[in-house]
């Protein structure tokens, strides 16, 4: 089972944003010694909790600082993009790092503001004019250099070295399920986002696939991302969530995106009756839960029972905690029960 991480960069507790920028040096620097895949980097706009904001940014610099580890976008927001400018963009860092670049993309709204204030045509869109699928296409035609003759975009090219970084397209519901399909792309779906439907919506991808001319791919290829802390016992991995849980019940309630996450302690005074111990067994893996937080051998099973249940060829950790340190035991206490030949 391989096995990778979405890193956030989380402003670390009694810290700033540079902080959390070197931290998530370190966990990738770990993640590339500890045998992880890849490591992907979040992009979250006005965001006081988390750094992770500029993937085009982070990336270069984490492979830069890596060895072997696949470095990503998780995702980029094709919908505030020209892909025209991200083609340029992932092209170059490819060239920078050839076979180590994957090109996760992604759409979302950053808020309405915030998405106003990303165009630089003020124009609010709405469904009825959505052009996401045809982003996602003329960005694989640039890549590709695909574009039909009459097409003026096929008099120019997004020049590359020969190769491409490898495209993955992120979501969290059907549309994306159904465009990844449709194209025959890889896929990932944020299982931490939408876990009531994850099942249906990745069961509907394995069935849809269609090869296509825009992927190489002849077969669908699934990473799920999941919530996950690990630590030594039970209950020290069911505190680490509180911080967690105390952010979604704020951000529910209150609308707050912008409150840095407390500590335990203090997050479990804050959440009193309202902190959910999360589950101690998996009761249905096609079901899992919004996070899973136990010890290594038990997240072994249960990952690899809810990997086999939805098809995946990989999963995603996303660990949120203000708690670098945590962060990075929680890691390699997965990676000591995932990659035992690494550590034999």
């Amino acid at each position: 089972m391989r096995l990778s991480i979405l890193d956030l960069s989380i402003v670390p507790q009694n810290g700033d944003r540079h902080q959390a920028l070197m931290n998530t040096l370190e966990t990738a620097k770990q993640a590339d010694e500890l045998g992880y895949t890849r490591f992907w980097l979040a992009q979250h706009y006005a965001a006081k909790a988390g750094a992770g904001r500029s993937p085009e940014v982070m990336i270069p610099f984490i492979a830069a600082h890596t060895h072997k580890i696949k470095v990503g976008s998780g995702a980029l927001l094709l919908n505030h993009y020209s892909p025209f400018k991200v083609a340029e963009i992932f092209n170059t860092m490819e060239e920078l790092f050839p076979g180590r670049i994957d090109m996760g993309i992604g759409r979302a709204s950053t808020g309405m503001i915030s998405d106003l204030a990303l165009q630089r045509h003020r124009f609010v869109g709405s469904k009825k004019n959505d052009d996401s699928e045809q982003q996602v296409v003329e960005l694989l035609n640039w890549m590709h250099q695909d574009f039909d003759d009459e097409n003026p975009f096929s008099e120019i090219i997004s020049y590359n070295n020969g190769t491409s970084p490898d495209f993955w397209l992120l979501g969290s519901g059907s549309w994306s399920s159904k465009t990844a399909a449709s194209l025959g792309l890889r896929y990932v779906f944020a299982g931490f986002i939408n876990p009531a439907m994850s099942f249906n919506i990745v069961q509907n991808y394995h069935k849809e696939f269609t090869p296509s001319d825009y992927s190489a791919k002849q077969k669908p290829e699934l990473i799920l991302a999941l919530n996950v802390f690990a630590a030594e016992t039970e209950e020290k991995a069911h505190r680490m969530t509180a911080p967690y849980q105390l952010f979604e019940h704020r951000l529910k309630t209150e609308g707050d995106t912008q409150s840095l996450l407390e500590d335990e302690e203090t997050a479990l005074i804050l959440l009193g009756n309202k902190f959910r111990s999360p589950e101690i067994n998996l009761i249905d893996p096609r079901q899992p839960p919004r996070f899973l937080a136990a010890t290594p051998d038990k997240l072994y099973d249960w990952i690899n029972q809810i990997a086999t249940a939805f098809g995946a060829h990989e999963i995603m950790i996303q660990t949120i905690t203000g708690n670098h340190q945590e962060r990075l035991k929680s890691n390699r206490l997965l990676a000591e029960v995932f990659f035992k030949n690494t550590f034999s």
